[in-house]
């Protein structure tokens, strides 16, 4: 994607410093864009746990990184794998609902071993952190193809402008370029169809309000945000064709989890007849898990992102306290919606329906996968 002109992505090395991973401080956006340097295992680790970055595909991506860094401070020692296996486990800490950060770090820890010398296993290090990277860019590429001719259709069928509801940020600063749930909607913008986003601001930490209204901005989509609670009115009074959103984690068996406030959001689709579609890698499925209400683990986060709000006043970011001061607050980052309301998953595969049969014939490779044998219904 594209900042004032200029293509980036949103993890890389630095160019004249192979030692130093780059990142796109989200912390900053929508107000200042800031690149940072990350130079160990530690600053990794809390770019990612304090949200600097975030995002499902990111998040992989930047767990590679972490590892290569994490070979490169291994070298330095007299106990290679023993101080990447003790970064590795660091990294894996640092969100728990993510999926695809256990699996990039796995990937790396199978890859290193492979490595016949200390040189040699940074070098492979390095090279899987870049090929995490480049996957997670073409899945979203193929996503955005096979979610285009969704919006075809509908547009087909109307004639007028797409109106597209998402929550939180599924877009390209979600993921190493395009996005997930915005991918189709770039690719529809890009080809000419008439699309229009509303942008559910995703409270507490306003990705949509933030990130996902300024990555429109960037690339010419038109879009309105919208306060949370408003997303149901909407859609009673036929303002919105489709929601699409992103995932955190997917189970075989097509439960979703994504950023809190989703559930509702497809509640009220559902109520209202309109598609609710999901778009993500498979690095974003849980092979394992049948059961997300039962078996995804939800991040609870500080209650002081509930308690303020942070915002731009005098040139500066600041926070404005929303509650009074002796309020507690429960601040569940994750909620997750049952199979059952999601009409179909947006992959780099293909479009299919959120049922164990119709994924495992887009990943048959996945039949044998999962420990338990039977669901509960919810």
């Amino acid at each position: 994607m594209k900042v004032n002109g200029r293509h980036y992505r949103t993890i890389w090395l630095k160019e004249s410093d192979a030692l130093v991973v780059q990142i796109i401080d989200q912390r900053k956006l929508p107000y200042d864009f800031v690149i940072e340097d990350l130079t160990s295992v530690d600053k990794m680790a809390a770019a990612i746990k304090d949200m600097h970055l975030r995002g499902a595909g990111l998040i992989g991506a930047a767990a590679g990184y972490g590892m290569y860094l994490a070979t490169l401070e291994a070298r330095k020692t007299n106990a290679f794998d023993e101080h990447v296996l003790r970064a590795s486990q660091k990294l894996v800490s640092t969100r728990p609902t993510a999926v695809n950060l256990a699996w990039a770090i796995d990937r790396q820890l199978k890859a290193i071993r492979n490595g016949a010398s200390n040189d040699e296993k940074v070098a492979i290090a390095r090279l899987t952190a870049g090929d995490i990277a480049n996957e997670d860019v073409e899945y979203c590429k193929s996503i955005g193809r096979n979610g285009l001719a969704i919006l075809r259709e509908v547009q087909a069928g109307k004639g007028g402008p797409v109106n597209i509801l998402t929550h939180c940020n599924a877009g390209w600063l979600a993921f190493v370029d395009y996005g997930s749930a915005t991918a189709p909607i770039y690719a529809a913008h890009d080809e000419g169809i008439n699309v229009h986003v509303w942008v559910s601001e995703t409270r507490p930490r306003n990705q949509g309000a933030r990130l996902t209204a300024w990555e429109l901005h960037q690339h010419g989509v038109p879009y309105t945000v919208i306060a949370d609670n408003a997303a149901g009115h909407i859609m009673q009074h036929a303002m919105v064709d489709l929601v699409i959103t992103g995932t955190d984690r997917t189970t075989r068996t097509g439960d979703v989890c994504n950023k809190v406030g989703t559930y509702l959001k497809a509640l009220s689709a559902k109520e209202n007849g309109i598609p609710f579609f999901v778009a993500l890698p498979s690095t974003s499925f849980d092979w394992e898990l049948r059961d997300g209400l039962k078996q995804i683990p939800i991040e609870q986060r500080d209650e002081n992102e509930v308690k303020y709000i942070e915002g731009w006043r005098d040139n500066t970011v600041t926070d404005v306290l929303l509650t009074p001061r002796e309020s507690s607050a429960a601040n569940y980052g994750f909620d997750v919606t049952p199979a059952r309301l999601v009409t179909g998953l947006i992959t780099e595969r293909g479009i299919c329906e959120a049922n164990e049969q119709s994924i495992l014939n887009l990943f048959p490779e996945r039949q044998k996968s999962g420990k338990q044998p039977v669901r509960s219904e919810h």
